[in-house]
């Protein structure tokens, strides 16, 4: 009788302990999702910036301009869509930026490059560490005998962003 007792506090254990490693696993990749989250607010908080500074040393890429801002709003409002068109019209700005030696040198648009440049490689840490945490979580409930508590529990695998269009959009 106390064997069988036993028996059933191991299992019981065993449960507790899975159904915790799972969760921990499902909200470390959250939380992973959440900081490339605040790095994208991050850059796009930059670029309002970045335009004013650009405005004032050209006059005829207004457009450009308008597009950038009209993309970062966008962006802000839920379309994450607009990431990808925003990122290349960011590039094409940069690029603009050739043209202007004056731009180039002017020491608050060295700081904003330098500030973006940063938070670049801030986003691309973050999006490693997102893939690297859905992988472990993934990997923990597709495999034997975990697969059996996830389908129980109802632990669906997260899928991994798409990075080269900015969708973002993902449901836990």
């Amino acid at each position: 009788m106390s064997f069988i007792i036993f028996i059933l506090i191991v299992i019981a254990l065993c449960l507790f302990l899975e159904f915790n490693s799972i969760i921990y696993l499902k909200n470390r990749a959250k939380r992973s999702y959440s900081v490339i989250d605040v790095f994208l607010k991050k850059r796009f908080d930059l670029i309002p910036n970045l335009v004013e500074t650009v405005k004032g040393y050209t006059k005829y890429e207004g457009e450009t301009l308008e597009n950038l801002v009209k993309l970062r709003n966008s962006f802000e409002d839920g379309d994450y869509k607009a990431g990808e068109k925003l990122n290349d019209t960011y590039n094409k700005l940069i690029a603009l930026t050739e043209n202007y030696p004056k731009l180039k040198a002017s020491e608050n648009f060295l700081q904003l490059q330098k500030e973006l440049t940063k938070v670049e490689n801030e986003i691309q840490a973050a999006r490693r560490l997102y893939i690297n945490d859905v992988t472990n979580y993934n990997t923990k409930i597709e495999k034997f005998p975990h697969m059996i508590f996830a389908l129980f529990i109802g632990a669906r695998p997260m899928k991994l962003l798409s990075f080269a269009t900015e969708e973002v959009k993902v449901k836990f």
